[in-house]
């Protein structure tokens, strides 16, 4: 069988009319499966062999895939008129995490919920923030004009500053730049983006002055970690050295020193492609992102064919907000950019975030299998 055949057979399988009328996308579902079932394999590893552990992971991901799949029956349209309502009630929300939420590590960013769980409104928030700018750009003309950019922008900043305030410097990035990923996937002129290049040492001035002590001992470790190699650079150093000490094979699964030793913290969470680099090599973590992106281009395959503005916006969004999650946090474990907290997508031992990035990609496959039902 040639690979172009056994291409068409994949796409005419994917194409079924059986998946549509269950508004499911084989393509995109596959890939999840397969990087949550390479996640799995090694959390198991990174916890220590801690099989509870693995049990949690294996629950949250079910209730996100169920989350998944329920909205992936929901048609866009009624997203469309329910994005500055969310929006709305999640900005109320945050309001509320300000002047009675739960507090832990020097952090309020929780809500209490009977039955002593809580709940965290700034990561639903990674969601509607992209919604509603769509939302907003979705009956006007495009590219938007400097008056919709300012007002987009407000919009933005908003939530951004309450949820920096909790104080969640990552999380806060994250949903600023989602609501931007829409911004520029308006239209937005190439004068307003070389502008916002200029201003960006401006805007850095401004966010060091309001940086905690401890998020800015981060960006300094980022720059030398070997400054205080026992202290705030010890994470960094112990986690280039496991992906330095994997070489091109790894040492073999639950055989790396630094995570079963325990040199190396928060193996579990955001510190885990470390373990992988260290076990499975290069080879291991080429896997890994050779599953982000096609999770990633199926995605911006689902955005392109979009049928109206709303829909095109909030898949593009969404699929390159997940890309900056698998970037950032890389990217931070590799020591070319500062630990701002972001966990390995689907990957890392997780609660609320893993059942957000599952209810992005129910929007994404509504998006895709609506749009082929009509």
């Amino acid at each position: 069988m040639t690979d172009n055949s056994l291409y068409r057979r994949v796409v005419a399988f994917s194409n079924a009319r059986l998946w549509n009328l269950v508004h499911i996308d084989v393509l995109l579902i596959g890939s999840l499966l397969l990087l949550i079932g390479g996640g799995l394999v090694v959390l198991y590893s990174a916890s220590g062999q801690d099989v509870a552990m693995v049990e949690r992971q294996v629950f949250r991901l079910v209730i996100g895939m169920g989350g998944c799949l329920m909205l992936a029956q929901l048609p866009p349209k009624y997203m469309r008129r329910a994005s500055p309502l969310l929006f709305t009630f999640l900005v109320l929300l945050l309001v509320g995490v300000l002047l009675f939420g739960v507090g832990a590590k020097g952090a309020q960013r929780w809500l209490a919920l009977p039955g002593g769980l809580r709940f965290q409104p700034s990561e639903i928030m990674k969601i509607v923030m992209p919604m509603m700018i769509a939302w907003y750009f979705s009956d006007r003309p495009l590219p938007p004009k400097f008056k919709q950019i300012v007002m987009v922008l407000v919009l933005i900043m908003v939530p951004v500053l309450m949820i920096a305030k909790q104080p969640d410097l990552g999380t806060s990035l994250l949903v600023a730049v989602s609501g931007i990923f829409v911004l520029f996937l308006a239209g937005l002129g190439w004068r307003y983006i070389l502008g916002s290049a200029a201003l960006a040492p401006i805007a850095g001035y401004v966010l060091w002055q309001v940086m905690h002590d401890y998020q800015r001992q981060r960006v300094l470790t980022f720059l030398n970690p070997e400054s205080d190699p026992l202290g705030s650079g010890w994470n960094i150093i112990q986690s280039k050295t496991a992906i330095g000490s994997g070489g091109l094979y790894g040492k073999g699964w639950m055989e790396g020193t630094q995570a079963q030793l325990n040199f190396l913290p928060e193996s579990h969470t955001d510190f885990i492609i470390a373990v992988l680099g260290e076990e499975f090599g290069m080879i291991g973590c080429g896997v890994l992102i050779l599953a982000y992106l096609l999770v990633i281009a199926r995605g911006l395959y689902i955005a392109a064919m979009a049928e109206d503005n709303y829909a095109r916006l909030l898949a593009g969004s969404l699929t390159l907000t997940f890309f900056v999650y698998m970037f950032v946090n890389i990217g931070m474990v590799s020591g070319i950019l500062p630990v701002v907290g972001v966990p390995l997508p689907l990957v890392s031992y997780g609660g609320t975030s893993i059942i957000t990035i599952m209810a992005t990609f129910g929007i994404l496959m509504s998006i895709q299998t609506h749009k082929r039902a009509r």
